[in-house]
């Protein structure tokens, strides 16, 4: 005989529910996102570090230094500083809000259902899912390449495909990514674990080649290109938070992964072995090989797919590019496609089950590539360039995520004081449809972040989005706390 009430169990400080027909009857719930099990939180320390260490290399790690130098105004030495600096900052919110998902097995939707409300979650749910179907497309241009340049060196007749190949390329791995996921959580896991290690091998690979063919001295010594005898403060700040937007993302949705650890240890020391110096140490790669580019093939060359590609040995082209595109698969489908396969199951979860937002992400990546893909194929001519996006878009977006990392740390641990009641949060009698301390909350400072873009005398306030958005969202926040707890008024402990 089915339940009628739900119980949620606590088993050595972590929570999981029973769920009864309150519950699993509910229109706010389905399998996917339900609470994982004690039993299925199954990942220890060093899965987390492989995640990361799998996440961290990839295409846009790289290409990070080239940003900082070339669009922010900074020196080598200063870009690298901002760089380890940045992600120790992010470890910040990475580890607090991986709490929650580690205590109650929930993903980032349903934590959200606290600070927004139950219909309010879906606001910023789908902010974070528009942002990771970007970056999945993005990931997914430069996987296609790497498939693009690996048949080449297989199948001389592939290369006079030239841009046609590459939408091919596009395609056959848009497809892997879906496929991947679509096998459930495990499938990801397994992915990580294994090219963690074959990463780590192709950077050093890739620094022994570049090595002997450039001066780190002279590298550093290199003047910023930045006007001179301005300040650095502004520049550096500016590159650091643009840094931090890198993985604010990801400092949002981490109960996503959060959820399968085995306890909070893990989690937070999977963290800080597998992120920090994977992403300096990575980035710093980028910098010397695109430094190294010009003597290895004779032009300057910033993402590592095509400086590969001008290798004149087929074999290691062959081998190289099979690594890479392990490296783009296992960043893609961990950090681009997990969220929003989540965020959109959150908007209705009868409706919407796993299967189906899987395809939903791919299908907004793909329309979101739509011009560069046209380029590719001829059809249009645009001087628009992928990087140039990218490195806009990462100071953007940081500042509406900012706002709802402050939040989301704020009412967890200073509102709620890390209690949530685990079964109301599935469904519409115990938190409010819209959570309005959380929408003044992220409101105020996204509407000081789009004043201060036309007013030269507060773009500060912009350039420094992430910090700005954040402080001031999660102080207002606790300011409004008294509203934001009149919703639940029982907390998650085992009921009778």
């Amino acid at each position: 005989m089915q339940q009628s009430r739900s119980q949620v169990v606590e088993q050595h400080g972590l929570f999981e529910l029973d769920a009864g027909s309150d519950v699993l009857d509910s229109p706010r719930y389905n399998h996917d996102i339900a609470p994982t099990k004690v039993h299925q939180r199954t990942w220890n320390k060093w899965h987390i570090t492989a995640l990361w260490v799998g996440m961290s290399i990839c295409v846009p790690t790289y290409t990070l230094g080239g940003v900082l130098t070339a669009y922010f105004g900074l020196s080598v030495g200063e870009a690298l500083l901002a760089i380890l600096l940045a992600n120790l900052i992010v470890l910040i919110p990475l580890t607090l809000n991986a709490f929650p998902g580690t205590k109650y097995g929930i993903p980032f939707p349903v934590l959200l259902r606290a600070s927004f409300g139950i219909f309010g979650s879906n606001v910023p749910c789908l902010i974070r899912a528009v942002v990771a179907c970007g970056w999945f497309g993005i990931q997914t241009m430069f996987g296609g390449l790497a498939i693009h340049l690996f048949l080449g060196s297989l199948f001389p007749e592939w290369k006079a495909l030239g841009g046609t190949g590459e939408v091919i390329g596009f395609m056959l791995f848009w497809s892997l990514n879906l496929w991947v996921v679509l096998r459930g959580a495990e499938s990801i896991k397994w992915l990580e674990t294994l090219s963690a290690p074959l990463l780590v091998a192709v950077g050093v690979g890739l620094l022994f080649w570049a090595l002997p063919h450039m001066s780190m001295s002279e590298l550093l010594a290199q003047p910023p290109k930045r006007p001179e005898g301005a300040s650095v403060v502004g520049y550096f700040c500016a590159g650091l938070t643009a840094m931090v937007g890198f993985w604010a993302t990801l400092s949002l949705n981490i109960p996503d992964f959060s959820r399968y650890a085995k306890s909070q240890k893990d989690q937070i020391l999977g963290q800080i072995f597998g992120l920090p110096l994977t992403m300096f140490l990575f980035a710093s790669l980028g910098v010397i090989m695109t430094a190294a580019s010009a003597s290895l093939v004779g032009q300057t060359v910033s993402d590592p797919v095509s400086l590969i590609g001008h290798i004149q040995s087929p074999g290691w082209v062959a081998l190289a590019m099979a690594l890479i595109i392990i490296a783009t698969l296992s960043t893609n489908t961990a950090a681009n496609i997990v969220s929003p396969t989540n965020d959109f199951q959150n908007i209705a979860p009868r409706l919407i089950g796993r299967s189906r937002a899987v395809w939903l992400t791919g299908f907004i990546g793909l329309a979101l590539m739509g011009h560069e893909l046209l380029k590719k194929l001829g059809w249009i001519v645009s001087d628009l360039s992928l990087e140039s996006v990218y490195s806009n878009w990462l100071l953007g977006y940081s500042s509406l995520l900012g706002p709802i990392a402050g939040i989301m740390v704020v009412d967890y641990f200073l509102v709620r004081r890390q209690q949530l009641d685990l079964a109301g949060l599935y469904r519409d009698d115990v938190y409010p449809a819209w959570n309005w301390a959380g929408f003044i909350a992220f409101g105020v400072p996204v509407a000081l972040t789009v004043t201060a873009i036309g007013n030269s005398s507060f773009s500060w306030f912009y350039d420094y989005g992430w910090f700005t958005g954040s402080l001031l969202g999660g102080g207002l926040y606790y300011a409004l706390g008294g509203i934001a707890v009149r919703g639940p008024s029982r907390l998650a402990k085992p009921l009778p």
